[in-house]
């Protein structure tokens, strides 16, 4: 993959993990939460519709939550269109080393929660990042 295609899939990756904080962080206001709502009662299958964030501290978790997850993704979408084409190493540590914590802390922890199929569906996030970041990096603007 040529060193412009993984930055443009990075940065694509990037706005994705800021829309989906946004979708979460939405799910706050009851009449915007049915996408959200829905996702969960996917991640606690059966999908029985049994799921709600009806509680004020389901829908703050979802504000506090959402918030953390847009800023992450626009965080990472800077690192990528300011800084990758200079130090893609550096970028590319921090964009490796901030994934694998997200999917090892929210994976686990998920399990605990009682929904062990967010792991499966947290492998696609991680793939985003993981498949262009793959291999060593040269100083040129190659991989």
């Amino acid at each position: 993959m040529a060193f412009e295609t993984r930055k443009l899939w990075l940065e694509a990756a990037s706005l994705i993990v800021a829309g989906f904080g946004l979708l979460t962080a939405l799910a706050a206001v009851p009449v915007a939460a049915a996408p959200t709502v829905l996702l969960a009662d996917i991640i606690f299958w059966p999908l029985d519709g049994a799921q709600s964030l009806a509680a004020p501290e389901a829908r703050l978790l979802c504000a506090i939550g959402g918030g953390v997850l847009a800023g992450w993704g626009i965080m990472m979408w800077l690192l990528v269109r300011k800084l990758f084409m200079r130090e893609p190493a550096a970028v590319r540590a921090a964009l490796l080393a901030g994934m694998i914590t997200w999917y090892a802390i929210d994976s686990t922890f998920s399990a605990f929660a009682g929904a062990p199929f967010n792991a499966v569906l947290n492998v696609p996030f991680l793939l985003l990042f993981l498949l262009p970041l793959r291999g060593a990096i040269a100083r040129e603007s190659h991989f």
